[in-house]
């Protein structure tokens, strides 16, 4: 495992994290869910990505309980939380100074830590100033319930003014983005946000490296009972999947495949490394149900070298949606 600093802050993030969207609370008790941190632990992974939104909270409490269990030192490994989705009454959702603040007391409470070393504003809210969501998150850093703060699925728009509210205001701007990418998902981290990495600094902590799973190749012949598109509340899934885009995608997949099998490397480790080959990622978030799946995910950081210039070319000619570059005036 090597680490990489999330954006220009000194934090040293592990190259892949582990996330607990889908698995924890749903498909994963206590026990597991503690067995597989302990097996990414003890492979040099040092962040633990949350939200409150995952499971209304309790895959937080999930997290919580293992990290209690397992009993590591505060002060070897990062845990985050997210804000946005908190419940059906208006006080309970958005960005307000209320919320923010609410909802980070309420994941110390489930994490069952003293601080969170990053919080994400789950979405921009259109409702509230943005200087009032900048201003919650740096009276919280300033109480020293949160370390770094940052944004998930911000355009880049978004992102500089809040930035633009911190300096006017003496605040601290945000540090960090948490948004999707892979291979099929490249616009926002390619394009969009790529004046940001040397103007702000912006860190990345991407999430769905795997395109939901369509990059493992396991949709390619329709549709396994036990995967996450089966899952009930997961319709939405299974309808992007059946889609005429998510069709096209398979097909692509298929062709993935062949590059990744005259590599040597299995398409779900080289749709991951892949991801990692772009330096303004800081951390790769990987979901995983079972110990056996994470640790065949992070095995792919054994064979980083079959990723050469030439298969990256290869896998270009695919897929072709590399953004344009960003327009500056």
């Amino acid at each position: 495992m090597e680490y990489r600093r999330l954006g220009k802050s000194g934090l040293k993030v592990s190259e892949f994290s582990l996330g607990s969207w889908v698995t924890f609370a749903k498909q994963v008790d206590t026990s597991a869910a503690a067995g597989m941190m302990a097996a990414a632990y003890d492979a040099g992974v040092n962040f633990f990505d949350k939200a409150e939104g995952y499971e209304a909270g309790n895959s937080e409490i999930v997290m919580g309980e293992a990290l209690r269990q397992l009993g590591w030192g505060r002060d070897t490994y990062i845990v985050s939380s997210k804000v946005f989705w908190g419940g059906d009454k208006p006080t309970q959702r958005g960005l307000s100074r209320k919320h923010v603040t609410d909802a980070c007391h309420a994941a110390l409470r489930r994490l069952q830590v003293d601080y969170l070393d990053l919080y994400f504003c789950h979405r921009p809210d259109i409702d509230t100033p943005i200087e009032e969501t900048v201003r919650a998150m740096h009276d919280l850093i300033q109480q020293g319930k949160v370390l770094y703060w940052g944004t998930s699925e911000w355009n880049a728009q978004q992102i500089t003014e809040a930035h633009r509210a911190a300096r006017e205001w003496g605040l601290t701007p945000p540090t960090m983005e948490q948004p999707q990418y892979s291979i099929f998902e490249r616009a926002k981290v390619e394009g969009d946000y790529a004046p940001l990495y040397g103007t702000v600094g912006l860190g990345t902590t991407i999430w769905s490296p795997l395109a939901s799973g369509l990059l493992t190749g396991k949709y390619n012949d329709g549709l396994p009972d036990d995967s996450r598109a089966a899952l009930p509340g997961y319709e939405w899934l299974r309808e992007m999947i059946e889609s005429a885009e998510g069709r096209d995608r398979i097909e692509k997949v298929k062709q993935l495949a062949k590059v990744a099998d005259g590599a040597g490397l299995p398409i779900h480790h080289m749709a991951l490394l892949w991801c990692l080959a772009n330096s303004n990622v800081s951390t790769v978030i990987l979901g995983a149900s079972r110990v056996e799946q994470l640790t065949d995910n992070l095995a792919a950081l054994e064979v980083r070298a079959k990723l050469t210039p030439d298969v990256m070319d290869a896998i270009e000619a695919i897929v072709q949606n590399k953004p344009a570059a960003p327009q500056r005036f």
